[in-house]
C-alpha cells in the first residue's frame, strides 16, 4: 500500500503544471474520490502541442545516432521497472481492476520500451536498381508530432504500446490521458522524466475530450493521430483529422466472437472463456463477447460456463478479487440496460443479469446470456463488460457467417482439435487477429489492429513501427554514365 498525492499534474515542455480547474478520479470499488488532477485547459494543450512541435522540428531527437534513442528507451524501462508497485497501486484504486494485473499493466509497459529499443538502429531503408546512370533509395522519416489519445481501461500499456514506437522513429509526442484513469500515466511519466529525454520529446495533459482533444484532432501542428476508444470519438477524430488530411492509427473496439466445435479442448476452453470476457470486468476491446457453439455441446458448454462464472469472487482489485467493478456508474447502467433489451428481445438469463449491490461501487455480476439470436442488439453492440452472449450454430459454413455478420472485426478465435478447421476458419473470419485455442494468445510481439468499424493500421510487432514513420525516396541521376 502506497500513499497517493492528493492532487496530481500535467507534464507540459519538460515540467509538471498546474491548471485553473480540476478533475476527480474516483475509486470505481467504492464510488470515493482518490485525487484530484490538473484540468488541462485548450492554453495547456496548445502549449504542450508547441513544445512538442520545437522538439520535432529542432532535429534533437534525429540528428544523434539512433544507438541514443535505443539508450533513452532502455532507461525508460528501467525507470519503469523501479516504480511498479508504487504505479500498480496507484492504478489500482483509480481504476479499480486487479492489483495483480495493474502490476503486470506497468511490467509491459517496460517490456514495449525494451522491446522497441531494439529496432530504434534497424529503421534501414532499401536501395532500388534502376540501371546504369541512376541510384535510387528509400528512406524513413518520422512522423513529427505525434498526438496520442489514451483510453482508461488500460491506459498505461496503452499509453506505452504507441510511446515507444513513436520515440524509436524519432517522433516527439503529445499524450491526452482519460479522465477517468490518469494518475498511473502520470506514475508512468515521472519514470520517464527521469530518463533524460530531450525538453519537449514528451508531453502529458488531462483534459475534457470534447474540449482539448477536439481542438488537438483538427490542428495543423499535429502530424499522427494514434487513438483507442469507442467508435463514435474516433469517427469525430477522423473527421476533424481530415482538415488536414492528418494520418491516423485507429483501433475503435470490436464484438469479437469465438467459434467452439464439438471436439474443443473443453478445459482449455473454458479457461479461455473465463479470461476472454471476465478479465478486468470484461472492459477489453477484445473480449471474447460472443461464444458461439455447436450445437451437439451447446447444453453442456452453456452449464459448464455457468458453473464458472458462478464460482468467480466479486470485489475490490486490492483483494485479489476475480471479478472486478466496472469504471463508473454510468459505464455499469449502460451495461445494464443492454442486458435488460437483450431479455426483452428473447435472450435468457443463464447467470448474473444485474448490478450487485451492497459491495459500494459499480460492480456488475458476471453475466451469461443463453439462446441469443445473431440479430439480437446484444450480439451486435459492444457492451464493454462482463456479459457474454452464447450462440448455438450447426455447420462450420454457419458459423462463419454469424462471426462475420457485426460492423466490427478486431480479434476472434476458433476452439477445435481439428487443425485443419481451425485453419480455414481463421482464413475466412473478418478479424485483425485471431487466436486458435487459447484467448489471448499473442503478446506484445504479435501485431494487433482491426478491421470495419474495429478501426485501421496496426500497434504492437515489428509492424506497428511503420506507422511512425514516412517513407521517402530518393532517386539520383549520375552524371557520366
Amino acid at each position: 500500500m502506497y500513499p497517493i498525492a492528493a492532487h496530481w499534474l500535467n507534464f507540459i515542455d519538460g515540467q509538471w503544471a498546474d491548471s485553473e480547474r480540476c478533475i476527480t478520479v474516483n475509486n470505481p470499488g467504492t464510488g470515493q474520490p482518490v485525487a484530484s488532477i490538473a484540468q488541462a485547459s485548450v492554453d495547456d494543450a496548445e502549449r504542450a502541442l508547441q513544445a512538442a512541435r520545437r522538439c520535432a522540428d529542432s532535429g534533437v531527437l534525429t540528428r544523434a545516432r539512433p544507438a541514443q534513442r535505443v539508450a533513452w528507451l532502455l532507461e525508460i524501462a528501467a525507470q519503469i521497472r523501479a516504480v511498479v508497485e508504487e504505479g500498480a497501486w496507484v492504478l489500482c484504486q483509480e481504476n479499480g481492476k486487479r492489483l495483480q494485473d495493474a502490476r503486470d499493466e506497468f511490467i509491459e509497459a517496460a517490456r514495449y520500451f525494451e522491446y522497441y529499443a531494439g529496432m530504434a538502429d534497424k529503421i534501414e531503408g532499401t536501395s532500388i536498381p534502376l540501371g546504369n546512370g541512376y541510384m535510387d533509395f528509400t528512406l524513413y522519416d518520422p512522423m513529427g508530432v505525434s498526438l496520442q489519445i489514451v483510453p482508461w481501461n488500460f491506459p498505461v500499456s496503452i499509453c506505452a504500446r504507441s510511446l515507444a514506437p513513436a520515440l524509436a522513429a524519432g517522433n516527439a509526442v503529445l499524450v491526452k490521458s482519460p479522465e477517468l484513469s490518469p494518475l498511473g500515466l502520470c506514475v508512468l511519466f515521472q519514470a520517464i522524466e527521469r530518463a533524460g529525454l530531450p525538453q519537449g520529446a514528451v508531453n502529458l495533459i488531462c483534459g475534457r475530450g470534447r474540449e482539448v482533444g477536439a481542438h488537438l484532432a483538427g490542428h495543423p501542428d499535429v502530424d499522427q493521430i494514434v487513438f483507442t476508444g469507442s467508435v463514435g470519438t474516433g469517427q469525430s477524430i477522423l473527421r476533424a483529422a481530415a482538415e488536414y488530411a492528418i494520418p491516423s492509427v485507429m483501433e475503435l473496439g470490436g464484438k469479437s466472437a469465438a467459434l467452439v466445435f464439438a471436439d474443443a479442448d473443453r478445459e482449455q476452453l473454458i479457461a479461455s472463456v473465463r479470461n476472454g470476457i471476465f478479465f478486468n470486468a470484461g472492459q477489453v476491446c477484445s473480449a471474447m463477447s460472443r461464444l458461439l457453439v455447436q450445437r451437439e455441446v451447446y447444453e453442456e458448454v452453456v452449464a459448464q460456463v455457468v458453473a464458472m462464472a458462478e464460482g468467480l469472487r466479486v470485489g475490490q482489485g486490492q483483494d485479489d478479487s476475480d471479478l472486478t467493478p466496472v469504471i463508473s456508474a454510468g459505464q455499469l447502467e449502460g451495461i445494464q440496460a443492454l442486458c435488460q433489451r437483450a431479455q426483452a428481445q428473447g435472450a435468457v438469463v443463464a447467470s448474473g443479469g444485474d448490478a450487485i449491490g451492497g459491495l459500494g461501487g459499480h460492480f456488475m455480476a458476471p453475466t451469461v446470456l443463453r439462446d441469443v439470436t445473431p440479430d439480437m442488439e446484444i450480439a451486435q453492440a459492444e457492451v464493454f463488460g462482463p456479459v457474454l452472449a452464447i450462440i448455438p450454430f450447426d455447420t462450420e459454413e454457419q458459423a462463419i457467417a454469424i462471426a462475420n455478420g457485426t460492423d466490427f472485426g478486431l480479434v476472434a478465435g476458433v476452439f477445435t482439435q481439428d487443425l485443419n478447421r481451425a485453419l480455414r476458419c481463421a482464413r475466412r473470419l473478418c478479424a485483425g487477429q485471431v487466436f486458435i485455442n487459447e484467448w489471448y494468445a499473442g503478446g506484445i510481439e504479435t501485431p494487433f489492429g482491426g478491421v470495419g468499424l474495429s478501426g485501421f493500421g496496426r500497434e504492437k510487432g515489428q509492424e506497428a513501427l511503420y506507422s511512425y514513420v514516412r517513407t521517402k525516396n530518393l532517386a539520383v541521376r549520375i552524371q557520366g554514365e
